[in-house]
């Protein structure tokens, strides 16, 4: 068993992947994924790194193991910089590798910090598709001698050296885009899954450890009649019948699927549709293509964004953060005054309480949702199990903070507009309010696609600082949780010792347990150690620095707001940044 993390179909998967590498022909190929007119596609970077993959296959097959020696050769044209090649047998040893600790041993247990297995996938991206011993295969891996993990695509091929023992020869680019020669290979993965699998296959492509999520790209699968069977990018439109569907521009863009397809058994279509997690739609182009699943035919597809494409434009907001919060303050002294006698008020259409995107809705504080401006026929569910589409409980979320000793703050999770069917970030402010009666609700009011700035960042970190506070280290759990009220969007929370140790941080969860004190970013900034002399010195405080987003390459600026915690023995530094636009 390569890794007990994986779902027992990725397993099989896996397992019967790297039987078919026994068994497969080796040969020199080229690193394209949909023929020669592919290659042209690659950025250069790549390219040149799929060259270099081919020659050292070329070699590894005339020489043998006598051409190892050469890899391992520093400042050769085998190891540059962030690029190298490396080898592995079969049975998961790594052969040839920059860090000769890992060399001889078995790593068929390695995984990324997404749990991903890197060797297993490696071994089998070389033959996952019969007849083509080469492949791609993404993961998240530090640079030779770096510290934090960046997305990485490693081309792999299969070689039979003179004596008969079979090898994975491989490099990778450091890359957080997918290209098209990556999704065109990824889609004919899945093709061959569903063929071989039938719809025991799709729980393989929603497994967010196995090959078929990298980055911002996930396979895609339509019935011929256009309903969505698979869909991890957004799992809410599965089982919907698609084929109407527009995208900003007006383009039918099940259609122009349908048409490719059943033309060309194959192609690109180019439309407008958003990240997951973006409120925005980008320009996206899609490989699509036919595959028998029994005596029917199902579409199989994947896309990529395209680099510096146009987005499409939100409306601008008319309403701040700041705003918001104030107005459902006003709003609170108006329901403890009238109470239940407020709700024909909160119903106008037009007024300062109930336009355009804000509404208000009101609840008990056991969950029961008694007041709902834009949806009335929502009214009188219990709603304490609500979840988004990846699982965050906002249900659960809004009694907490509504619970929570301040009486309010700010929940973000993933919801339509009444009307829509892309789920779009939205932030709702929720306030503990006593009515008239002298029962408590809770009222909440929220804005769709709302930036990160400083109140939200301050309020999450005033929440993980007072949980810390009260439970200590127990608390780190919660504050890892993916789908807690401390880790959204591209914010997180992250927990320091004072002598610089990394206790918490969920989006890089490789450096806990690193002392990081000396850590500088890209303008030499001593970022830990700053982050913990300003909470000593100040208690609380902002500063700016250059971090990555969680799952991108390059470094971004951001302010951070940190606070000191003192929770028994222990002294804590916890923070929380927002990521600015240059």
């Amino acid at each position: 068993m390569f890794t007990h993390q994986v779902s027992s179909l990725s397993q099989i998967w896996l397992l019967g992947i790297v039987l078919m590498l026994v068994q497969a022909c080796s040969g020199s190929v080229q690193p394209t994924a949909g023929g020669s007119d592919m290659q042209s596609q690659y950025d250069e970077d790549t390219r040149r790194m799929g060259t270099v993959v081919n020659d050292a296959t070329a070699m590894v097959r005339a020489k043998g193991e006598a051409a190892f020696e050469a890899f391992r050769t520093a400042d050769s044209r085998w190891r540059q910089g962030e690029r190298y090649i490396f080898v592995l047998d079969l049975r998961g040893t790594m052969v040839v590798h920059p860090d000769s600790s890992m060399e001889g041993k078995n790593q068929l247990d390695l995984k990324d910090i997404n749990g991903k297995p890197v060797i297993s996938g490696l071994l089998a991206a070389a033959s996952a598709v019969a007849d083509k011993p080469e492949g791609w295969y993404h993961y998240e891996w530090p640079v030779p001698g770096g510290l934090l993990p960046r997305w990485k695509s490693s081309y792999v091929q299969l070689v039979t050296v003179p004596s008969g023992t079979r090898y994975v020869v491989g490099s990778g680019t450091y890359n957080d885009r997918m290209e098209r020669p990556f999704v065109v290979d990824a889609v004919k993965g899945a093709v061959a899954q569903i063929e071989q699998h039938g719809t025991a296959a799709f729980p393989l492509f929603h497994d967010r450890t196995g090959p078929f999520i990298a980055k911002d790209t996930y396979i895609f699968v339509f019935d011929s009649k256009g309903v969505d069977l698979v869909n991890p990018g957004f799992p809410n439109l599965e089982g919907r019948n698609l084929m109407d569907l527009q995208d900003t521009q007006g383009k039918l863009l099940i259609h122009e699927m349908f048409k490719v397809v059943q033309t060309s058994g194959s192609g690109w279509v180019d439309y407008m549709w958003p990240k997951p997690g973006d409120s925005v739609s980008t320009k996206k182009s899609a490989y699509v293509s036919k595959a028998r699943m029994g005596d029917e035919w199902v579409l199989v597809g994947s896309g990529v964004y395209l680099a510096d494409a146009p987005k499409s434009i939100l409306p601008a907001k008319k309403m701040t953060a700041t705003e918001l919060m104030a107005l459902v303050r006003e709003a609170a002294t108006v329901f403890e005054q009238r109470g239940e006698q407020a709700y024909p008020e909160f119903r106008k259409l037009g007024s300062k309480w109930f336009r355009d995107e804000t509404y208000f809705f009101v609840w008990t504080m056991d969950a029961v949702r008694v007041f709902h401006a834009a949806e009335p026929r929502l009214e009188g569910q219990n709603e304490r199990d609500l979840k988004d589409i990846h699982g965050r409980p906002f249900g659960k979320m809004f009694l907490d903070v509504a619970a929570s000793p301040s009486g309010e703050g700010w929940v973000h999770y993933l919801y339509p507009e009444p009307g829509r069917i892309f789920p779009m970030w939205k932030s709702s402010f929720i306030k503990r309010v006593t009515f008239p009666s002298g029962k408590q609700y809770l009222i909440g009011c929220g804005i769709y696609n709302l930036q990160m700035n400083r109140a939200f960042i301050t309020d999450v970190v005033n929440r993980a600082a007072a949980l810390v506070e009260k439970q200590g280290r127990e608390a780190f759990g919660q504050l890892r949780d993916p789908n807690g009220p401390f880790f959204f969007m591209d914010t997180y929370v992250f927990v320091e010792a004072l002598d610089g140790t990394e206790l918490v941080n969920p989006a890089q969860p490789s450096l806990e347990g690193k002392n990081l004190i000396n850590l500088k970013d890209i303008k030499g900034q001593l970022v830990v150690q700053n982050e913990i002399a300003l909470a000593v010195k100040d208690g609380s405080g902002w500063m700016d620095l250059y971090w990555y987003k969680p799952g991108q390459n390059s470094p971004a600026r951001k302010q951070t707001f940190v606070r000191k915690v003192q929770s028994g023995q222990e002294t804590y530094v916890v923070g929380s940044g927002v990521y600015l636009e240059e």
